[in-house]
């Protein structure tokens, strides 16, 4: 559900915060007064096109940014986790900033974002219907998703969809089989040669760098021998030793330190630098107790880094990767070896094929049957509101003898809002009046099973009015009781079953349009239902008419 939008320099908004409940609420004012321009900023955040001109004139930029609550949408709290886009507990951020130059940046959770994912969250979100491009309706996808979440078919839809799958993974596999037999013998043939030089080379992880070092230890035993023992010598073993030296200045200073107190800092930072000096001088003696010349040791290590370097150059590999080349040929060699049985792959391919035809079948079935029925639904609906003579149809568009991962059948929403004429695609039906309220009818049908938690509706009302009017909001506050609904309208009908009724208006200040957007309590929404009954001139009458009509809701 959306909770909150908020809004920075966009089109004639210079700044707005709005709060949202659930509900219906209905959004009115006169032509021209920026209801649409919060529809679109909203779209915005959702991913839709946006351009320089829907920066304020004079502003750097636009900043929208809208929150959402998501705690009864498990499905998207995984596709956040997916894309690494998690932000607090049940909470969503989208946020869109457009520079006056053009330029676009998305923000989901305060993460940095591409526009796509912007819209896959978006579409999980809202829907809005109406002259915006944001009408998943219009989708072959979406109207199949429709259907079987309608007559309770998602879960045998994806089992279908998985059927399907793997049916033509064994299809694939059995082809591949069949056309590159040969091929494949040969690469065997070549994995297990290879297998057999790297096994025999047993490099294990991480010995590269060991033998190494080792090597280098060897190679120069003599100099490094030499160099510690005049490090020992230099320390504590020479005529001149730092250790014997810095002794006996400490025994001068360690009197001193009696008379002036000021001495003791010193002198404690050059016992301990004596300590340390005598640490050192211990460990290279050590060292130097260890270290051998062993020459028989650095051919056995020379041998060792020559074999390692040769499989190298043979597999194109770094050395110390040739570790991970024997794993991936292993598991190279496993895959082939379990795709040589051609007669097993086709019992295999045989099973699949079956499997997806019978949940295939069976979805085919409870379609046909949850088409019908919808059609029927919807069809009732257009007639309330005022498109009897139009029809609507579910076409199951036959996708056999292979089918798809949807199943045997494409899904298409047909309609036709004129008597006599064939039903055509949803998807071409030209008034946006028309389609608006076509979808009114099918989302309040289908409220109890669609995902999308918010719905808006810009001008749902083109074209209708009276009774028709009273009907389309009676349907608006009957799907506000199943979702959250929000509709810009210019009809007190549509306005009067809201539960909540914003007021948007425009006015000048210093010397630019501002759009500014009201909260309306009893009293003015009164006034406003008046004015949109009565226009200009509001008379005591218009203003019981209006209170009538608030009072039946």
């Amino acid at each position: 559900m959306l909770l909150h939008l908020s809004i920075r320099d966009f089109a004639i908004v210079d700044r707005l915060e709005l709060e949202f409940r659930p509900g219906f609420t209905a959004l009115t004012g006169e032509t021209g007064a920026g209801k649409s321009i919060l529809i679109d900023a909203l779209s915005m955040t959702l991913g839709d096109r946006t351009g320089s001109e829907q920066v304020r004139s004079g502003a750097e930029r636009a900043d929208v940014t809208a929150e959402f609550a998501i705690d009864s949408l498990p499905g998207i709290g995984d596709w956040l986790h997916e894309h690494a886009l998690e932000g607090d507990p049940n909470r969503l951020l989208l946020r869109r900033v457009v520079d006056a130059n053009g330029r676009s940046r998305a923000f989901i959770n305060g993460h940095a974002a591409t526009i796509n994912q912007m819209r896959e969250a978006g579409d999980r979100l809202v829907d809005i219907h109406g002259q915006h491009a944001h009408q998943s309706l219009l989708r072959p996808e979406a109207q199949r998703m429709v259907l079987d979440a309608h007559a309770g078919l998602a879960s045998l839809a994806q089992e279908t969809g998985g059927a399907h799958r793997e049916w033509q993974r064994l299809r694939r596999a059995r082809l591949d089989h069949e056309n590159n037999a040969a091929a494949r013998d040969a690469e065997r043939e070549q994995l297990s040669w290879q297998l057999e030089e790297l096994s025999r080379l047993a490099l294990a992880p991480g010995e590269w760098e060991t033998i190494q070092s080792e090597h280098g230890r060897l190679a120069h035993a003599a100099t490094l021998m030499e160099g510690v023992r005049d490090a020992i010598d230099a320390l504590s073993e020479s005529e001149n030793a730092a250790l014997g030296s810095l002794s006996g200045v400490l025994s001068r200073l360690r009197p001193l330190t009696e008379f002036d107190g000021l001495l003791r800092d010193t002198f404690a930072v050059l016992e301990s630098g004596e300590a340390q000096l005598r640490e050192a001088a211990y460990a290279l003696r050590h060292y130097a107790d260890r270290i051998e010349l062993d020459p028989k040791r650095l051919h056995e290590v020379e041998q060792r880094l020559e074999a390692v370097h040769n499989a190298a150059r043979k597999f194109r590999a770094r050395p110390e990767a040739l570790p991970e080349v024997l794993a991936s040929l292993r598991v190279r060699l496993k895959d082939l070896e379990m795709t040589a049985d051609l007669e097993a792959l086709a019992l295999q391919e045989q099973a699949a094929r079956s499997r997806y035809g019978g949940l295939a079948t069976r979805l085919s079935a409870e379609r046909n049957k949850a088409a019908t029925k919808l059609g029927r639904e919807v069809n009732a609906a257009m007639k309330e509101l005022a498109m009897s003579g139009g029809r609507f149809e579910v076409e199951l568009r036959s996708l056999l003898p292979d089918g798809s991962v949807a199943g045997n059948e494409q899904v298409e929403f047909l309609v036709t809002t004129n008597p006599g004429t064939e039903p055509r695609p949803l998807a071409k039906v030209v008034s946006g009046g028309e389609l608006s309220r076509i979808s009114l009818a099918i989302q309040v049908i289908t409220s109890r099973a669609a995902a999308v938690p918010t719905l808006i509706f810009d001008e749902v009302d083109a074209g209708i009015g009276g009774a028709v009017a009273e009907v389309v909001g009676k349907k608006l506050r009957t799907l506000g009781g199943e979702r959250q609904v929000m509709c810009v309208t210019h009809l007190p009908q549509v306005a009067a079953q809201a539960r909540e009724q914003w007021s948007v208006s425009k006015g000048t200040e210093s010397g630019s349009a501002r759009s500014r957007v009201a909260v309306l309590d009893p009293k003015s929404r009164i006034e406003e239902i008046a004015r949109m009954l009565g226009g200009v001139a509001i008379t005591a009458t218009t203003r019981k008419h209006a209170a009538e009509m608030l009072g039946l809701r």
